[in-house]
């Protein structure tokens, strides 16, 4: 069995480790955390998992190496890195904007190293992950997309669209949530109390998109279901598109991804 070491352990590191062992492919003995504050750890440690404030040490016996730190603290962490990484071992990164060629200017040109952007829906295993690589081989592909396939769905991309992919599934998570927030505050003011409304934009978001997942139909023909001729929902949903629905979603996604591509060089 592969040994794991997750370095900086925040939400998306940690969310890992955990559904690596609640899917039970892994036990918490094989993965090794890694944070600054060893404390912050100690509820992990009695759970079994291998826990150390001392990177370089992590990784001596590791077979693959999540890099999970914010993208203006990797190149101090890939340094320190650096003298004790070998080429039989992989290199996983969720570090927003950060290539395989910015880890590998580092690490050395022969580490394998595979991208991947999970979202913060990896804290319930329901992420959206991309993955991808421009050296791991097949075998090594396949083993990152089975890690993640341990928190939610995966799709393996060329690496040009891994800023996009950050836009689209990471920050998307947050524009979902205002969409909702948004539409929990219209029921507050056609009546609801502020709870009840939350509730039931929940629910309503959700089935929307199990509706999708599960009938595999385009958008516009679910749609098309609900608008009847001079109906309610035709009204609501011309008015939303006269001030710019769509267009402000699609230019957040837009600008979100332009903010993404620079993250690692500011």
């Amino acid at each position: 069995m592969s040994k794991i070491t997750i370095i900086g352990t925040g939400n998306i590191g940690l969310s890992l480790a955990k559904g690596l062992v609640k899917s039970g492919a892994y036990p918490a003995s094989a993965i090794t955390l890694t944070r600054r504050s060893l404390s912050a750890l100690d509820k992990e440690r009695q759970e079994g998992f291998g826990v150390s404030d001392n990177n370089a040490a992590a990784i001596e016996a590791a077979d693959i190496i999540v890099l999970a730190v914010l993208p203006q603290q990797l190149r101090k962490v890939m340094e320190e890195l650096e003298p004790t990484i070998g080429a039989h071992q992989l290199i996983v990164s969720v570090v927003s904007g950060v290539s395989c060629a910015d880890v590998k200017a580092i690490l050395g040109s022969t580490i394998p190293v595979v991208r991947a952007m999970p979202n913060t829906a990896i804290a319930i295993g329901q992420s959206m992950t991309c993955i991808a690589t421009d050296n791991a081989s097949e075998q090594q592909l396949e083993q990152v997309q089975q890690l993640f396939e341990t928190v939610g769905a995966v799709v393996v991309i060329n690496e040009d669209l891994m800023t996009s992919a950050t836009a689209l599934c990471a920050c998307g998570i947050a524009f979902f949530l205002r969409s909702i927030r948004a539409a929990s505050q219209g029921g507050v003011e056609i009546g609801f109390h502020a709870h009840d409304a939350l509730k039931m934009a929940i629910q309503t978001a959700k089935g929307a998109a199990d509706l999708l997942l599960q009938t595999q139909n385009h958008p516009e023909s679910e749609i098309d279901k609900v608008t009847s001729p001079k109906g309610c929902t035709i009204a609501g949903l011309n008015e939303m598109e006269h001030n710019g629905f769509s267009s402000a979603f699609i230019k957040g996604i837009k600008l979100s991804a332009a903010k993404a591509g620079g993250l690692y060089n500011e």
